[in-house]
């Protein structure tokens, strides 16, 4: 047994390539710029574990052989990272029983109005074959949980043009950073006051948006957090693979689709 993880997809919104933008400033002859819709897969010993649902899922969970899981995070509501849920009645019909999934406030009830039929109660089992079985549990910033003895504790993020949610794993072992601007001095807290192993960041575009944090703020943010090991990941066509390989210290490296990275 292990503790591994797999970007599953290690790109932003619009993928890449992205039907407005093409390849942009990405080399299109490297295969590691080619990027589905961002999702990540977690493996604590067996215990499986899902961060967000990408449009792109279902091909996702086909190419790297995922058939159960334990438990679904999400960080926030938008398309790209909510989308594909429907495609986790495959993973119902396999199991054959409910399956967890866990989120804020905000995104149950988005979850709730847009996907009612996939809403289901730990009591109650829906006939799987014909039917998504998904019960939803609230997460609150600051307050750990457990799934399957993983220890996860929910992160506030901000600036985001929606509320986005970062988990952190096993006090540190992996902590995921999704969609945000700054991160408030409460998650800082957190993460300066213990050894964080692998740190995942997002990078959408290096300069930087109104609702996205740049390859400037990501580094300021790097070197308060002083991880072992850093994970770029939700790049949009901005971002090349080998030119943020060539601009990085050792330890920090660009993620790209399938990308198996032990912990």
């Amino acid at each position: 047994m292990s503790h591994h993880m797999i970007i599953l997809g290690a790109g932003a919104a619009p993928g890449v390539p992205s039907l407005s933008s093409g390849w942009g400033n990405c080399d299109s002859s490297n295969p590691r710029n080619r990027r589905r819709r961002t999702g990540t897969y977690f493996n604590f010993d067996g215990v499986e574990i899902l961060l967000d649902t990408s449009p792109d899922l279902r091909q996702q969970l086909l190419d790297a052989q995922i058939r159960r899981l334990d438990g679904v995070l999400y960080t926030h509501a938008h398309a790209d990272h909510l989308h594909g849920i429907d495609d986790l009645r495959e993973i119902n019909r396999i199991n054959a029983t409910n399956l967890d999934c866990y989120a804020a406030d905000d995104v149950i009830k988005i979850i709730k109005h847009r996907f009612p039929y996939l809403v289901s109660s730990q009591k109650s089992v829906k006939n799987v074959l014909s039917s998504p079985s998904l019960v939803l549990h609230r997460v609150k910033c600051g307050h750990e949980f457990e799934i399957g003895g993983v220890r996860i504790m929910p992160l506030k993020q901000c600036g985001h043009n929606i509320p986005s949610v970062g988990y952190m794993f096993n006090d540190g072992e992996a902590v995921y950073v999704s969609d945000f601007k700054w991160l408030p001095s409460s998650t800082l807290k957190i993460l300066q006051n213990r050894r964080i192993q692998t740190l995942i960041m997002p990078l959408t575009t290096p300069f930087g948006q109104k609702y996205h944090a740049g390859w400037d703020e990501i580094r300021a943010y790097i070197e308060k957090i002083n991880p072992a090991r850093v994970i770029i990941n939700h790049m949009a066509s901005e971002v090349d693979y080998q030119t943020l390989v060539d601009s990085s210290p050792e330890n920090l490296l660009p993620a790209f689709d399938t990308m198996r990275i032990d912990l």
